[in-house]
């Protein structure tokens, strides 16, 4: 992912309590009627993504109100609590932090399983997943990746006793860390293992501090292929984590248009858009307003709007 920045979680729980949200700000409609409350989790890439739902309803002639910089521990209670009306989450996340069930690697499984039981327990609606996947992942040196033949996870077990591990201490520790892996991949006898803070494992490699480190497979930096490689989990022991659209089924239901409208927000969407859209913001600097906008422009230009 992107990286996920846990901004001011103390502050936005007691936002919460007092009954209000962070960040709002408010559209006016051509209609007249309420509007629809876009709620986002507190890191780049979901300020993109509810920030290109906004922009495509706000197109469609609909008020909005942009609810943003929730933190994730929050967003699914709010949006059951009928505070916000959508906002992007992840199939992963829905399968194992909302409902906590066993992990599952194949992505339409996974799909088919939130969609399916958010319905029932929640009245939530997931629209289409798109096609950008904020997964695990590992992220390695491309020098070392290229010199020592390594593209998968399998490739990474067989050659670590050449690779100097920046850690993130509880990756160590986790089912879904180190542990997981060494479960599916088998041990990793790394040349070295050192603890780093996860912010800064990207000028760790390229400080040539280290090889390899935790990652999620959005994140902008990933965009500079000559210095950093991902690797790919060629066993699939990570689930996938597609980003998709969540919506209160009695939303969807006084407005019906508006699932055609996110789709198609979601169907301009990769991994690859992802980590180019999150670098703009991460790495470039850029505000995410305003990399969302030349995205949805970008869209509009090569799928014109369908009137509501």
């Amino acid at each position: 992912m992107s990286i996920r920045k846990k901004m001011w979680l103390i502050a936005a729980v007691c936002i919460f309590a007092l009954g209000a949200a962070p960040a709002v700000s408010s559209g006016a409609g051509k209609n007249g009627a309420p509007a629809i409350r876009i709620g986002t989790k507190d890191f780049t890439e979901n300020l993109i993504v509810g920030e290109l739902y906004a922009l495509a309803l706000e197109d469609a002639g609909y008020a909005v109100t942009r609810i943003f910089n929730i933190a994730g521990s929050l967003v699914h209670t709010s949006i059951v609590n009928d505070r916000i009306d959508l906002y992007p989450e992840y199939t992963g996340t829905g399968l194992l932090t909302v409902l906590k069930m066993k992990p599952m690697t194949d992505p339409a499984q996974v799909y088919e399983t939130v969609k399916r039981e958010y319905a029932k327990r929640f009245k939530l609606v997931w629209l289409e997943q798109s096609r950008a996947n904020d997964s695990q992942g590992l992220v390695m040196r491309t020098p070392v990746a290229r010199k020592l033949g390594i593209a998968t996870i399998s490739d990474l077990q067989r050659n670590a006793e050449k690779i100097r591990f920046a850690s993130q201490g509880e990756f160590d520790l986790r089912d879904d860390g180190l542990p997981g892996l060494e479960k599916v991949y088998g041990p990793f006898c790394w040349k070295s293992s050192r603890v780093y803070d996860n912010g800064l494992k990207y000028e760790i490699l390229l400080n040539d501090e280290a090889d390899l480190a935790p990652a999620y497979t959005t994140e902008g930096q990933l965009l500079n292929t000559e210095a950093f490689t991902l690797l790919r989990d060629d066993k699939r022991m990570w689930p996938p984590y597609y980003l998709a659209p969540v919506i209160r089924a009695e939303t969807l239901v006084a407005h019906p248009d508006i699932g055609g409208i996110l789709n198609r927000v979601s169907a301009s969407l990769d991994t690859e858009t992802m980590i180019r859209l999150n670098a703009g913001v991460d790495v470039a600097k850029r505000e995410y307003e305003d990399v969302a906008l030349e995205h949805f422009r970008s869209m509009r230009a090569a799928s014109p709007r369908k009137g509501r």
